[in-house]
């Protein structure tokens, strides 16, 4: 991509500033602030529809280029406790997940242009321990021994100033006979002294050939990583190596980096008297296992000695650190509504997305639209690898290159996919280029819309009907809770709200508790347990665990690092989405979607406001921009008395026969057989469902991905619009319900 940038918000309130960050391989380029209503380019529907807003931003800018750096490591400021002129220690575990690639730093205080300090490192796959003189000279000391990936080693250095003599140990923790990997060795070099250099400690890391730059990053887990200021002996090796306490060797201590301390934070403590503290930098993974762990305790926060392990990958990304080239402090006139900052230069289009939210503590409507935002985040940056294609029916891998290129070139992750070490990818960040979240994109492996281009389909269907709304966001509602939620007479999501923290979950129960009304038109629903980073709120955590995945957390690391909750599936700490949505994830699928067919709950006074208008018995069965025909679909949700849903429910319609493209979720399989799929599982169906709750609250749920996509068919004027429409304007206007329930069950 030759021009691509990013924002320091997702969500901005009248009065707030949002700073765009820009990399734009031309000279110069036109920015310019619109309003977003449509996005999808199929000739079927409207096509892109954006309004431009006159604002000061609109104008001609300076480009530059701007890098991404990634790769996670800590850094420790330079102190005369590690700054060895003679003799010393280093000792730790660790747990290398790619010692073949490239060289890779473990602890360096190495300053390349002269050269100067240390470095113990992993080169050609096994420990490696360089040392640079007053002179000069360089000797580098290696074990020869390949270490083997995903295995724990115990690992030492010693440098003997008097001697020369370097010792370096490389043991797994788990020893087999004539262990290849297995090595200690004894070398004697000619260095006596070392050259001392002011640079900054790395762990996980190696400086670069220029000042300030850092590379040869390390995959992989490190342990309870200390510096001593002498050379240790094999029995006080031993003696580590066994579960001593570092502090039992006397003064010689220089530094012992404790990872269990401070997890959910950046900072990296040092429990020596010298107090050598360090940051974490580019989001490595806490709260992980160490060499040490039982597996009798897979709560962190209960066990947190077991926990001493860093995992750092080589595209681990936080903050691009991009600085700033323009900003737009959002003018109180300003509609709420979804925008994008829209650069150009010449053939070259991006655009930057952006939600206004009402002015902080007002409404300005009865209708509040929940942006998804979470979901965005947690699918910024997919490739997930397609195989077999025959599965994925419409994929299409050849849409949006540029953007993919740009992704791999840049080593871009989203939480769908895993680092280069194959590890699943557990943190994603809003501080870097989200290079496919943009009103056009296109998920490849479906070959149509998702997310924000979706969610866009509904933008257009409200501004359509003349249907007056406001825009608030998932981090809107983790950080304001129920306040945010309580002047509004109906809550309408997205159609993929799958990402979900246990704030918003709970703002939403008291909404719903006080007589909120919520439409559910999406569906996978209040899927994931999530956390927001309370320190980086820009940041959000997932472990995988249990549920349809692309990945799975190791045993012992399903608690967030972040929060200290568990991760997973919500279903799984009793909160299944059936107990507020009444509709659950069931099934997903690769190919076209299906009509509803009403049930005869729709034929009930009660049910009888929903399809005023409506003659039809089958719901949806036209063409749709989202899987090109039917209402029902990609990712479905169904009714389940078992999972909570509230026994008053009606189910309005069903969606059924799909083809085995849609197979039932793992979550709910037992045992492996060939009745997962749509043509034999009774579970893979979509319900549309309705229920009311106290105080004349009630549900309206969809379970599905594709509802929307069907909104605009014969430009709106379709049953999956006058249905929607009917229980809108119902939900927002009407203050009593045919109902009479006052209690949910």
């Amino acid at each position: 991509m030759r021009l691509v940038g990013y924002s320091n918000r997702l969500s901005v309130a009248p009065g707030e500033t949002i700073d765009f960050m820009v990399s734009s391989a031309h000279a110069a380029y036109e920015a310019e602030i619109v309003r977003l209503v449509h996005g999808d380019p199929n000739p079927l529907g409207p096509g892109l529809i954006e309004h431009i807003v006159e604002t000061p931003v609109r104008g001609r800018y300076p480009g530059r280029n701007q890098s991404i750096h990634t790769g996670s490591h800590i850094t420790v400021e330079d102190g005369l406790s590690v700054r060895f002129t003679g003799s010393f220690t280093f000792q730790g575990w660790i747990f290398p997940t790619t010692p073949g690639k490239g060289v890779q730093g473990l602890v360096t205080k190495w300053l390349h242009a002269a050269p100067a300090g240390f470095a113990l490192v992993i080169s050609e796959g096994a420990l490696e321990l360089w040392l640079a003189n007053e002179t000069g000279r360089v000797a580098r000391v290696g074990t020869g021994a390949r270490l083997r990936e995903k295995t724990w080693y115990f690992i030492a250095a010693t440098f003997d100033a008097g001697t020369g003599e370097v010792r370096l140990v490389q043991e797994p923790c788990q020893n087999w006979p004539h262990d290849p990997s297995s090595r200690t060795i004894t070398i004697q070099t000619e260095i006596r002294a070392l050259e001392p250099t002011e640079t900054t400690l790395l762990i996980a890391a190696l400086s670069g050939d220029r000042l300030g730059k850092v590379g040869g990053y390390y995959n992989g887990k490190i342990d309870r990583p200390r510096l001593f200021n002498r050379a240790l002996s094999s029995a006080e090796l031993e003696r580590l190596k066994l579960g001593e306490s570092p502090f039992d060797l006397g003064e010689s201590l220089a530094a012992a980096w404790d990872f269990s301390r401070e997890i959910s934070s950046d900072r990296i403590m040092d429990v020596s008297p010298n107090a050598n503290h360090g940051t974490a930098v580019n989001l490595p993974a806490r709260a992980m296992t160490g060499a040490n762990w039982t597996g009798d305790e897979s709560n962190f926060t209960r066990a947190v000695g077991e926990y001493g392990a860093i995992y750092f990958h080589d595209d681990d990304l936080d903050d691009a650190g991009w600085e700033t080239d323009f900003t737009f402090t959002i003018p109180s006139s300003l509609p709420s509504g979804i925008y994008a900052a829209r650069l150009r230069a010449g053939a070259d289009v991006e655009r930057l997305p952006f939600v206004v939210r009402p002015p902080r503590g007002v409404s300005t409507s009865r209708i509040a639209y929940l942006i998804p935002t979470f979901t965005y985040l947690a699918y910024a940056n997919e490739h997930m690898p397609v195989a077999p294609l025959s599965l994925f029916p419409f994929a299409d891998m050849d849409a949006q290159q540029a953007e993919y290129e740009y992704i791999a070139e840049n080593h871009l992750n989203s939480m769908y996919d895993t680092h280069s070490d194959g590890s699943g990818v557990r943190y994603a960040s809003w501080k870097r280029p989200l290079v496919n979240i943009r009103p056009d994109a296109i998920f490849r492996i479906y070959g149509g819309t998702e997310r924000l281009s979706a969610d866009l389909y509904l933008t257009h269907w409200l501004e359509q009907k003349e249907i007056a709304y406001d825009t608030i966001t998932d981090e809107n509602l983790h950080a304001d809770g129920e306040a945010l939620l309580s002047p509004y007479r109906v809550v309408v999501t997205g159609t993929h709200p799958e990402y979900w923290t246990k704030p918003m979950l709970d703002a939403l129960d008291r909404y719903l508790d006080a007589g909120g009304r919520v439409m559910y038109l999406g569906g996978n629903g209040f899927y994931w347990v999530t956390g927001v980073d309370p320190e980086r709120p820009h940041v959000i955590e997932i472990r995988r665990w249990r549920g349809t995945e692309t990945w799975e957390a190791d045993p012992g690391e399903v608690f967030l690092s972040t929060t200290g909750e568990q991760g997973g599936l919500w279903r799984h700490r009793n909160r299944a989405p059936q107990k507020r949505l009444g509709v659950g994830f069931t099934a997903q699928g690769n190919d076209v979607a299906r009509p509803y067919v009403r049930q005869p709950d729709s034929y009930t006074p009660q049910a009888s406001f929903i399809f005023d208008g409506v003659k039809d018995g089958v719901i949806g069965d036209f063409p749709s921009l989202m899987l090109r025909h039917g209402a029902a679909g990609y990712e479905i949700d169904r009714a389940d008395v078992a999972l909570g849903t509230p026994s008053q429910a009606l189910i309005l319609a069903t969606a059924t026969g799909f083809s085995d493209s849609y197979q039932h979720v793992v979550e709910e399989i037992l045992s492996t057989d060939n009745e997962q799929g749509g043509t034999t599982n009774p579970l893979v169906r979509a319900d549309i469902v309705y229920f009311e709750g106290p105080h004349g609250g009630a549900v309206f749920s969809v379970g599905s991905i594709a509802w929307c996509g069907a909104l605009s068919y014969r430009d709106g004027d379709n049953n999956v619009s006058r249905i929607t429409e009917n229980v809108l304007r119902h939900f927002a206007e009407d203050d009593r319900l045919p109902g009479s329930s006052t209690t949910w069950t």
